[in-house]
């Protein structure tokens, strides 16, 4: 749920920044700089959980640390990538797949009833994927409208 409201919230004040300083909203760049925020607020848990969150890759992944970082400076770099035109298209490409290839570690670790900020096996389990499934396609929405779609 945070990261929904850092999206949102982070949009709304976007679009009134921009329209405040130009006399109209600015819809893409907004969306633009929230889902940057919302990743940056994201690969924080990369870094800030790394053991929990490397629990919710499958065994026969090698190296489940080193891919948690990995992604979190992926995440970083694809959002501040997003703030550049020039880069916005390859950037929603990559993240829509992004987001595709997370749903099966979110899925593993629901079904184990993973919290990864705790490390532990007593998260919500897989009722969670009822918020997450959705909430996943809903990201990738947001990306192809605000960064694909408008170079297509």
């Amino acid at each position: 749920m945070p990261v929904l409201i850092i999206l949102i919230a982070t949009f709304l004040a976007s679009l009134g920044i921009t329209w405040a300083g130009s006399g109209e909203p600015a819809y893409i760049l907004s969306g633009n700089i929230a889902m940057c925020a919302m990743l940056l607020f994201t690969a924080l848990g990369h870094f800030k959980f790394p053991e929990g969150m490397a629990m919710m890759i499958p065994p026969f992944v090698p190296f489940k640390k080193a891919m948690v970082l990995l992604t979190g400076l992926m995440e970083i770099a694809a959002g501040i990538a997003l703030l550049f035109p020039a880069a916005r298209y390859a950037t929603g490409i990559f993240l829509i797949l992004f987001f595709v290839a997370l749903l099966p570690a979110n899925i593993y670790a629901a079904n184990r009833h993973l919290d990864y900020q705790k490390g532990t096996y007593d998260g919500k389990g897989p009722a969670y994927l009822w918020f997450r499934i959705p909430m996943q396609l809903f990201l990738i929405a947001w990306v192809w409208y605000f960064a694909v779609q408008p170079a297509a």
